[in-house]
């Protein structure tokens, strides 16, 4: 089995982390894809941390894939990093091939986590590209000293057959979407900025057809007008003509 593990609090999930799945799916020729859901990031600040019961429905509700498999394992088997979750999944299962899946924006942050030389030695990685991280990414501290171990592009479906330390990075996938800023925004009560997007959208229609119609009843009425100044002077040229034509008769 060739299985990529997703990894993340994802409060709240979006479709670019959906993307990242079936791109990974897809260019590594994964057999599944186990998306695990953590109870907590030991790196960022866990205050309004959605419950994960609830994240776990909501990533549920998102990928929706044959696939795709969504997992609390973590509260599970009682692990806090990265590090002691590859290894308990390694020693028990020994004979399949795991592929550690992150964004761009967490390989500039990888030299952070711990033992993260350890994970890179457990298990193969893959990043994908995301808008703006990609950027500096590749010049993190982790990426500069894992420099030798990345592998072209091309040749990303072969990742799982290597021996770890080995890495690719994915491009592709450029999507604004952030958790960062959606549970900011949730936060505030406020809405998804495509949201207000399409609500200006629409107020712009409705003030088109609003002017549209004005424009077109005001139209009619010059056109009612003109039509009835034309029907009068037709009248008067044939009232004229009937009345000379009987002088001269």
């Amino acid at each position: 089995m060739r299985i990529g593990l997703f990894g993340g609090t994802f409060d709240p999930p979006h479709r670019a982390h959906l993307g990242a799945a079936l791109l990974a799916l897809k260019r590594l020729k994964l057999d599944r894809i186990w998306w695990l859901v953590t109870p907590g990031n030991p790196l960022k600040n866990t205050t309004g941390l959605a419950p994960l019961l609830k994240r776990l429905a909501s990533v549920r509700s998102l990928a929706r894939h044959p696939r795709i498999d969504v997992t609390g394992l973590e509260a599970v088997i009682k692990t806090r990093y990265t590090y002691d979750t590859l290894s308990w999944l390694k020693a028990r299962c020994p004979r399949v091939r795991f592929v550690w899946i992150m964004g761009a924006d967490n390989l500039r942050s990888f030299h952070r986590w711990q033992r993260w030389r350890g994970i890179a030695k457990l298990v193969p990685f893959v990043v994908i590209d995301r808008l703006g991280p990609s950027l500096y990414a590749g010049v993190s501290p982790a990426a500069q000293a894992l420099r030798r171990a990345r592998i072209p592009e091309h040749e990303a479906a072969s990742l799982l057959d290597r021996k770890p330390p080995a890495w690719t990075f994915l491009h592709g996938l450029k999507s604004p979407l952030s958790s960062t800023a959606l549970r900011a925004m949730r936060d505030r009560g406020g809405t998804r900025p495509s949201s207000k997007r399409k609500a200006a959208k629409n107020a712009g229609k409705k003030a088109g057809k609003k002017t549209s119609k004005k424009t077109s009843k005001k139209t009619a009425k010059k056109a009612i007008k003109r039509a009835s100044a034309k029907s009068s002077a037709r009248k008067v040229g044939k009232s004229v003509r009937r009345k000379g034509g009987k002088k001269r008769l």
